[in-house]
């Protein structure tokens, strides 16, 4: 691997979500990425994209043994990133307080849902539930219906994985200068909320209300949301300026002179009525024909299979294939330090024994840690 992080070395304690991408986000910035996963029992999905670009190693952490692995590998490393809830890292012995007592300058990561302490700290909880606690679940969806669920895009890797690696290397940036480690605690309800930042100040400004489905970014401006056409697909639009809603309401031919003005709240409803009934009339290639060569901010709405073959994405590789499986490919992009697609890491197929021998580990510790039981 090349990348702005190499020379970097991640310890990550496997987990489903916003840790596996913050994990795969490092690795695929060139980060030496160590995957520690649970002996048995944990969910694995067949292609799990997530684990790209790591090494893995299966080890019974719920032993002294495995806690003590854990503790040599942390002694040699930059980082360690966890999603336990609050306390399971303790009771195993891998907790911030041992691991930087062996590695002071280490950066020890933690992802939850409701974060280290507070009255809901030991909750369950999943993206949806974050969001909604967070309040931005409530602003998505039409009007007069209920809260749509952004996938778990927002909390889990928004708010979660993206702001725990912010948050790693930001620590990892100053360790590098201070030589002091120390804890990153990221919740996905603190990161949820982080990303309604604007428009927590449109709502102070009067610009924003908390009826769903009547505002400017939530669907309710006629010039800023998805349209039926008559295949069944969709266009998006998003032509707020005048400039560009002169050109969106030229490509549907219609007379500027006729409709009422762009941003009088009042006849939205009567705009977004007439303009589905345009879409209506053509197909969704149709309308991406009409639009093509017209700067207005209308695109198709592809899907996630249509999406890797669109003219722009394969000129900028946006999407890749890798172990036969077409995927996103690292982002962004450097202009010195390369950013290159690892496979995705094969717990079965890891060679075990050269990751620890190049960690200090001899054969014989190695052998005796997997007659243990301990590795495996």
């Amino acid at each position: 691997m090349s990348g702005p992080l190499t020379g970097i070395r991640v310890i990550e304690i496997a987990g489903l979500g916003p840790g596996p991408f913050c994990g795969m986000l490092l690795a695929d910035l060139g980060a030496e990425v160590i995957r520690i996963q649970r002996m048995k029992g944990a969910m694995m999905v067949p292609t799990d994209l997530l684990n790209r670009g790591r090494t893995t190693l299966s080890v019974d952490l719920k032993s002294p043994a495995g806690a003590e692995l854990i503790k040599r590998l942390v002694a040699q490393s930059d980082v360690l990133i966890e999603g336990f809830r609050p306390g399971v890292a303790e009771r195993l012995g891998i907790g911030p307080k041992p691991c930087l007592a062996i590695n002071p300058a280490l950066v020890y990561g933690r992802i939850t849902g409701w974060g280290q302490d507070g009255p809901m700290a030991q909750r369950a909880g999943h993206d949806i539930n974050y969001i909604a606690l967070s309040g931005a679940l409530h602003p998505i969806g039409d009007a007069g219906g209920p809260p749509i669920i952004p996938l778990n895009l927002v909390a889990d890797f928004g708010g979660g994985g993206m702001l725990l690696a912010v948050g790693v290397l930001a620590a990892v940036l100053h360790a590098k200068i201070s030589g002091e480690g120390q804890v990153v605690d990221a919740a996905m309800v603190d990161g949820s909320a982080l990303l309604t930042t604007m428009f927590h100040g449109l709502m102070a400004s009067g610009m924003w209300t908390t009826e769903r489905g009547s505002n400017l970014l939530d669907g309710g401006a006629p010039f800023y949301r998805c349209y039926q056409t008559a295949d069944g697909g969709y266009m998006s639009v998003g032509a707020i300026e005048p400039k560009f809603y002169a050109l969106l309401i030229h490509g549907l031919g219609l007379d500027m002179a006729e409709l009422p003005s762009q941003y009088d709240q009042t006849r939205w409803a009567e705009l977004r009525s007439l303009f589905q009934g345009v879409f209506l009339s053509k197909t969704r290639q149709q309308w991406a024909d009409v639009f093509e060569d017209i700067d207005a901010c209308v695109y198709p709405v592809l899907s996630l299979a249509e999406a890797p073959k669109h003219r722009h994405n394969r000129h900028r590789s946006t999407f890749t294939t890798a172990a036969g499986c077409v995927q996103p490919a690292p982002a962004p992009r450097f202009s010195k330090t390369a950013v290159e697609l690892s496979e995705p890491s094969d717990a079965n197929a890891s060679p075990t024994s050269s990751i620890l021998l190049k960690l200090g580990f001899s054969e014989d510790e190695i052998d005796g840690l997997k007659a243990a039981g301990t590795l495996a």
